[in-house]
């Protein structure tokens, strides 16, 4: 990555010191990829996050929609985004039948906030983060339709939800990521936990 946001090197410059050089302080650059492996601890939705969750998929299904994946092996990849300012993450859910899950997106440092991630189809989220103990927060801020130069900012009623993903470290190079979205008027639609392994160095 050519450079970071000042609010993510703000807040990850809070978290203990080897979790940011082996995280959040990584540099990619030429194209390069790191890859972190682990499995899905948890996942539960409701019936409104199932339905939302399917519905999703029309725009490249960003988010997690079966809940067989639970004890599956989870890989996230991380690759350098050459012509932008960012990072292409890819993430892979094993499931008990069929192929896995594959959950495509760019995260770029841009936008008011800073940082964004863009999940397809021309929508994204701009994010806030923040730190808390040995965790580092993305919650998002609002939702946007990109559409050539115009960006449209979607009304908090027409939103999915609050979407809060947690990086969370274990110490011995293990970290959790939890992914959690929650509406205001249907609760808790979608939680997953998943626990990921740091082979750098290994």
């Amino acid at each position: 990555m050519r450079r970071n946001s000042p609010a993510l090197c703000q807040s990850a410059n809070s978290l203990p010191e080897t979790y940011q050089d082996r995280r959040f302080r990584k540099r990619l650059s030429g194209g390069a990829s790191v890859v972190y492996q682990g499995r899905v601890v948890s996942i539960r939705m409701n019936l409104a996050g199932r339905l939302l969750a399917q519905v999703a998929r029309l725009v490249g299904g960003p988010l997690p929609f079966d809940l067989s994946s639970a004890n599956q092996p989870a890989v996230v990849s991380v690759t350098e985004d050459i012509a932008g300012d960012g990072q292409f993450w890819i993430r892979q859910y094993g499931r008990a039948a069929g192929f896995p899950q594959v959950i495509h997106s760019s995260k770029r440092f841009a936008g008011p906030t800073g940082i964004e991630e863009y999940i397809g189809a021309g929508m994204g989220i701009a994010l806030r983060v923040s730190a808390s103990g040995d965790a580092l927060i993305f919650e998002s801020d609002h939702y946007f339709v990109q559409l050539g130069t115009r960006r449209l900012r979607l009304p908090v009623w027409f939103a999915p939800g609050n979407l809060t993903i947690t990086h969370r470290d274990l110490g011995k190079k293990n970290f959790v990521f939890s992914l959690t979205l929650k509406s205001r008027l249907f609760g808790e639609l979608i939680q997953q936990d998943a626990l990921f392994h740091d082979k750098e160095d290994d």
